[in-house]
């Protein structure tokens, strides 16, 4: 038996309906139905002072008159009753709520205080409470349908195949969504562990359902529906649990758009947290992304039956040219090879298809032959024996209701043993027929093409994100920063900030004409010259940067013209002074900054720099700490790193000062914690003679 602490919650022993009701058409009525008519096997208590019975079942006028102990009670009541009701169950010896009322902070104003008064409730008596506002949840294997939702009224006839032994969990911060995608996974022949809906998540959170599902041995996978992460310490706790244990994880993050955080907004009452923070969390422990509930359905379906690929080498067999040739394109747009295959492959490959099929890949046994079907087979087994493949695609016509070109067993027993992924595409309609005949060969079957080359790359992806170990833990120690400051800081406090994790720079502060000179004369000619105020964050604009000096007059000249164009361009700005810096040898711009993201902490940001990150916004995430090796992974990531790498005969820079410099700056973010909100460094010039890099400008927001 589990010890997690959720296991009294998914598989209670007795459930308590608060506000039982005999009618079907009232939210209690139909909790206490579906619980009775999904076959719930342990003890149902009605609460409702108003009925003796309730379809036979005895009614207690009070949790505390069932006089024993409550694994979990139901509470669909009116908001203003619920925090004294889950008191009184608190009181009664209840271990755990599921809250459906709704009418707390979702409305807004007032509302909260309801909410904030169960929150008090929880945290007083230790009791744990899934809501409010939510969808409940259903256990498939337990038989528990806590829930309303219509998707659990649907009775399996017992004739139904799965695809695989194997069940996946669904958490979701949408009750509709959440059983929208378990229907959906039914009907693909998805088995299925537990669905549950969070709701506000006043008390227990997705990242405490992740938790329980990633150590639960019934899920071999979970899928999340995400609007936004209430607990990121949490959530990431269970995230590095999942990657060690090699348990996927698919969510479909919304809010990503102005238009989707307010829709997030008002159903959950929260907003949305920075997509570019999730998507570097996500990318960070090998959460595999979905864009919207047939393609989570379809990963699912390849997670669920394929072990991991060990490279992007896709073959195709196909009954079907013009399918083939389809496929070979889709697998290619996202992210796959499709190889030709060695003369020794082809030859045995022809030997057992027509004359005029085609061996190449992919394999085209043609569907005009009288021996399609063992052909396919045959095809499909020496692709799959063979090492220059890392997975396959069949492709079928599965619209027939009598006959497919599938033989089950040799299929089951090709996919049980050769460790390489092998899915399905039916280029018709599949039939329910064609769908049996499909899940009998412990296969998912494609009907969207688009989605194979989805699902294919994702399990590649995921392949490759849990091989790579994860960055060592960072403890850091706290950063004293001098007092007083605050706001924006001009690039030399912003240097001095940061200056334990830069390189040593040339460069002196002056606030003369004659401190310029000299300075200049101490860091070498050429020189930069720059007003530093906290007034003027973009020193450009207002004519406060001059640059490739040459000597000490063309210093002083430019120190004075300078600070009169930046007078005029801003009066009332207050001028620390005037940073003078060596000139940089040429090379290439990029940008490093960070974001301390509310929910995850500091994120790191690379991209190319100078004024194209933000025409382009050509950039890559990571949340801190990250290690050289990863650092090196965003640079290479970006669409411009072409650049850096030898593009048309140019000579490779040296990536490794770049690297070192992000992932000491990943160290800075967490050793300065709450103390910056934010820090840029823009540009970062990578010299293109390999003799380091120069950081040229520099800003820091404090927290």
């Amino acid at each position: 038996m589990s010890t997690h602490p959720l296991h009294s919650f998914f598989w209670p022993q007795s459930i308590a309906v608060l506000g039982a009701s005999p009618d079907l058409h009232r939210i209690r009525g139909r909790l206490l139905h579906q619980l009775r008519e999904n076959g719930f096997p342990g003890q149902i208590l009605p609460i409702n002072p108003s009925y003796q019975d309730i379809g036979g079942l005895k009614c207690f006028p009070s949790i505390g008159a069932t006089g024993q102990p409550i694994d979990l009670a139901l509470v669909a009541i009116p908001a203003a009753g619920v925090a004294a009701a889950v008191e009184e169950c608190a009181k009664a010896g209840v271990k755990n709520t599921l809250i459906i009322s709704s009418g707390f902070a979702e409305e807004g104003g007032s509302a909260g205080d309801l909410q904030q008064a169960l929150i008090d409730v929880t945290k007083q008596y230790g009791i744990r409470a899934c809501g409010p506002n939510c969808e409940g949840y259903y256990n498939a294997m337990g038989r528990v349908a806590t829930t309303f939702s219509p998707t659990v009224e649907t009775k399996d006839d017992g004739t139904a195949v799965l695809v695989s032994p194997k069940r996946i969990g669904v958490i979701a911060q949408s009750g509709g969504i959440g059983f929208a995608l378990f229907n959906r996974g039914k009907a693909a022949g998805l088995g299925f562990s537990y669905v549950i809906s969070t709701g506000n998540e006043a008390d227990l959170s997705m990242a405490d359902f992740l938790d329980y599902m990633i150590e639960d041995e019934h899920t071999s996978a979970v899928m999340l529906f995400c609007e936004a992460i209430r607990n990121g310490p949490g959530f990431i706790r269970a995230l590095e649990k999942a990657h060690r244990l090699r348990k996927p994880v698919i969510a479909i993050k919304v809010g990503r758009t102005d238009a989707g955080t307010r829709a997030a907004a008002s159903h959950t009452a929260s907003l949305s947290g920075s997509y570019a923070a999730y998507h570097a969390v996500f990318e960070r422990y090998g959460v595999i992304e979905a864009e919207d509930p047939d393609e989570a359905v379809a990963i699912a379906g390849v997670v669920l039956t394929c072990p991991l690929p060990r490279g992007r080498r896709v073959g195709i067999v196909t009954p079907s040219g013009g399918g083939g040739a389809w496929m070979a394109d889709t697998q290619s747009m996202h992210g796959m090879t499709v190889p030709p295959l060695s003369q020794t492959l082809q030859d045995a490959l022809r030997a057992v298809m027509p004359s005029y099929g085609a061996p190449g890949n992919p394999v085209d046994v043609t569907a005009q032959g009288a021996n399609t079907r063992p052909a396919m087979m045959t095809a499909m087994e020496t692709m799959a024996q063979s090492d220059e493949i890392d997975m396959v695609v069949l492709i079928s016509s599965l619209t027939s209701t009598t006959r497919v070109s599938l033989d089950s067993d040799r299929i089951r027993a090709v996919a049980e043993t050769c460790g390489k992924p092998v899915t399905l595409w039916s280029y018709t309609v599949p039939s329910v027929f064609g769908r049996d005949q499909a899940s009998k060969c412990g296969l998912f079957l494609h009907s969207d093409l688009r989605n194979v080359g989805v699902a294919m790359n994702k399990l590649a992806s995921y392949a490759e994100a849990v091989a790579r170990p994860l960055p060592e833990r960072f403890e850091p120690v706290s950063g004293a920063l001098p007092p007083g400051l605050s706001g924006t800081l001009p690039e030399y406090l912003a240097k001095q900030v940061l200056g334990a994790w830069l390189p040593e720079g040339r460069e002196r502060l002056a606030r003369t004409a004659e401190e310029a000179a000299s300075a200049a004369a101490v860091v070498g000619f050429p020189v930069a010259l720059k007003v530093q105020s906290a007034d003027l964050p973009h020193k450009t604009e207002a004519g406060g940067v001059r640059l490739g000096l040459a000597d000490a007059d063309a210093v002083r000249a430019a120190y004075a013209a300078m600070l009169a164009d930046v007078g005029r361009h801003a009066p009332g700005a207050a001028i620390d002074g005037v940073l003078v810096q060596k000139m940089a040898p040429k090379g290439h711009e990029l940008v490093i900054g960070m974001v301390n993201d509310p929910t995850f902490g500091p994120i790191m940001m690379v991209g190319y720099g100078g004024v194209t990150v933000e025409l382009f916004g050509d950039v890559a995430h990571s949340p801190a700490p990250v290690s050289e090796a990863e650092a090196t992974r965003m640079i290479l990531s970006l669409k411009s790193a072409r650049l850096l790498t030898g593009f048309r005969g140019a000579k490779a820079i040296d990536l490794a000062p770049v690297a070192g410099l992000v992932a000491a700056l990943s160290r800075a973010a967490l050793t300065l914690g709450g103390q910056v909100a934010e820090f840029e460094l823009n540009p970062v010039i990578l010299h293109a003679d390999g003799s380091g890099l120069t950081v040229a400008d520099a800003l820091v927001m404090m927290g």
